[in-house]
C-alpha cells in the first residue's frame, strides 16, 4: 500500500482560503437578503424591525470584510459574488422564520469551516470563525424570538410595532461624509 503523502503548507492554505471564500459568499448573500428585507419592512411601516434588520446586515458586512481581509493575508483573492438567490417580497410573518433557518445553517457550516481551519493548522482563521459564530448566534436568537412573538401574538405584536421609527441611530459617516475624500 502506498504511503499517504502529507499535504503541503500551500495545499493546506488553499483549503483554508476556500472555506473563507465560501463563508464570504454566504455573508454577501446575507447582506443582500437582509437589506432587501430591511427595505420591505420599512415599506410595510415596521420601522423597529427594519432598523434592526439593517444593523444585522451591517454586521454581515463586517463579517464579509473580515473574511476578505484574511483571504488576502493568506495570499488569496476574495470572492465577490454571493451564494444563492434572494427571497424577495416576503410577508412579515415569514421573514423571521426564514432568517432563523439561514442563521442556524450558517452556524452549522461555520463550525465545519472552523474544523477545516484547525485541521489545516490555521488557528487565526479558526478564531475568526469562532468569533463570527458568536455573532451569528445573536442574530439567530433575535430572528427566532421575533418569529416566536409573531407566531404566538400575531397581529397584536405586529400592531405594536407598526408605525415605529426605522432609525438605527447611525450618523452620516463614511469616506466621503467623514472627510477622508476631501
Amino acid at each position: 500500500m502506498p504511503k499517504a503523502t502529507k499535504p503541503t503548507k500551500a495545499q493546506r492554505r488553499k483549503k483554508v482560503i476556500d472555506v473563507l471564500n465560501k463563508a464570504r459568499a454566504m455573508e454577501l448573500q446575507a447582506i443582500y437578503q437582509y437589506m432587501n428585507q430591511h427595505y420591505n419592512l420599512d415599506d410595510m411601516d415596521y420601522g423597529e424591525l427594519a432598523g434592526k434588520m439593517k444593523l444585522i446586515a451591517i454586521d454581515e458586512m463586517r463579517h464579509a470584510e473580515t473574511f476578505a481581509e484574511r483571504v488576502k493575508e493568506l495570499g488569496g483573492e476574495p470572492v465577490t459574488g454571493h451564494d444563492g438567490k434572494i427571497a424577495k417580497g416576503q410577508p412579515v410573518d415569514k421573514i423571521f422564520s426564514f432568517d432563523s433557518v439561514l442563521e442556524d445553517d450558517t452556524i452549522d457550516v461555520y463550525n465545519q469551516f472552523a474544523l477545516v481551519c484547525r485541521e489545516n493548522g490555521d488557528s487565526v482563521s479558526m478564531k475568526i470563525f469562532e468569533d463570527i459564530i458568536e455573532e451569528e448566534q445573536i442574530h439567530f436568537n433575535y430572528f427566532d424570538n421575533v418569529h416566536s412573538h409573531i407566531e404566538k401574538l400575531g397581529d397584536t405584536y405586529l400592531a405594536k410595532i407598526a408605525g415605529t421609527s426605522s432609525s438605527t441611530g447611525l450618523g452620516p459617516s463614511g469616506f466621503a461624509v467623514g472627510g477622508e475624500g476631501e
